[in-house]
């Protein structure tokens, strides 16, 4: 198992999201429990261009306060939504003979569900905690509302598995 941390960064990080405290909560719980079994962590920045705000060099671009990297641990950027479009990282991934991705991140709608629909689409198993991805309202439905299409209807038994967050933590542990 490879536990895959997308895109909490400081410019989206914060209590505009969905139940933000729990999120946070338990991402990071998520985290130290991967550290402390030997779980592989790998994370990412998304990076919209120059000129955006939220690009290599911006201060919303960088890693939320608690999230960064500990040293060691693989860090990509990437410029779509999948994190499979950095191609170093597919290629690495492909190397490694991993099979299962447990997926943590920001936003819901957007990096999360087409990383999810990415990796189920190339074999993998798709572990979704609860409570670990988050949004925003949008022109279209609550965050909440987002939230709960995506976690409860769009990605069980179709393109991954959601657990509780207490499975998950036990998943990781048991690695």
């Amino acid at each position: 198992m490879i536990l895959l941390c997308i895109d909490i960064q400081k410019g989206i990080t914060d209590d505009r999201l969905y139940d933000f405290d729990t999120f946070r909560t338990n991402t990071l719980s998520l985290i130290a429990a991967a550290r402390e079994s030997g779980v592989e962590i790998i994370h990412f920045r998304h990076d919209d261009g120059p000129g955006t705000g939220f690009s290599v060099g911006d201060d919303d671009f960088e890693y939320a306060p608690g999230f960064a990297p500990a040293d060691g641990e693989r860090h990509y950027i990437k410029t779509i939504n999948s994190c499979f479009g950095n191609k170093e990282f597919a290629a690495y991934l492909e190397g490694t003979g991993e099979d299962t991705l447990m997926i943590v991140g920001l936003q819901t709608n957007f990096c999360i569900d087409t990383t999810v629909r990415s990796a189920f689409e190339r074999g993998y198993r798709v572990i979704i905690p609860e409570g670990t991805n988050s949004t925003f309202d949008n022109a279209y439905m609550a965050k909440q509302t987002t939230y709960r299409y995506y976690n409860e209807m769009m990605w069980p038994k179709r393109f991954a598995q959601c657990v509780t967050f207490e499975e998950a933590l036990a998943m990781i542990r048991a690695h």
